[in-house]
């Protein structure tokens, strides 16, 4: 594991339901890495235009991260800053690199623990669900570890780190959420 080098990191995820994981990667990891991360507060954006909100998600945290880990919670695909975060980590520019993707599917979601195969794509946000398919996937999601969250997260980080230049190209054809998604979270996404 010390031969992993230090990356700089983006976590996405759903605050109002996700804080605790969030902050236990954290702390897990460390020193291992450098957290880019928004924290509640950092972005006031009452009364702030969308493009404005998003221009600071891009250029005050995302732009020098190097990785992007989704926390993939039960409601985490309706949160229209998560589509954001992920829509600004694909995209390849000259003061905001790409950086590589990965998702970890928290305890809380209803596919934790199922294979990969069994899981129901409209569960998880639309713009990652779109980079995890093929033999060659942009992205890879993975179960939240039960132990050895730095054990097991480092290698994956650095994967996601390499994967992040290469062919195929992310996918981010998507239209950006203007607002968050309602309804019911175990329903998940429609067209």
């Amino acid at each position: 594991m010390s031969d992993v080098p230090r990356h700089k990191v983006f976590i996405s995820y759903y605050h109002a339901d996700d804080q605790e994981y969030k902050d236990r990667l954290v702390q897990a990891l460390d020193s291992k890495f450098v957290d880019k991360s928004v924290s509640q507060g950092d972005i006031h954006d009452e009364g702030l235009p969308l493009d404005e909100i998003r221009r600071r998600i891009r250029d005050d945290h995302i732009a020098d991260a190097t990785v992007t880990i989704v926390l993939i919670g039960r409601c985490t695909w309706q949160r229209k800053h998560v589509d954001w975060e992920v829509s600004a980590s694909l995209i390849d520019r000259r003061n905001n690199p790409r950086c590589g993707l990965l998702g970890l599917l928290l305890p809380t979601h209803p596919d934790y623990r199922k294979r990969s195969s069994d899981r129901n794509p409209r569960l998880i946000p639309p713009r990652l669900a779109r980079n995890i398919d093929g033999d060659n996937p942009f992205a890879v999601i993975y179960d939240w570890p039960r132990n050895g969250l730095s054990r097991k997260i480092l290698p994956k980080i650095h994967t996601a780190f390499q994967r992040r230049n290469r062919t195929p190209w992310p996918d981010d054809g998507l239209h950006l959420f203007r607002d968050n998604r309602s309804g019911d979270c175990r329903r998940g996404w429609q067209n």
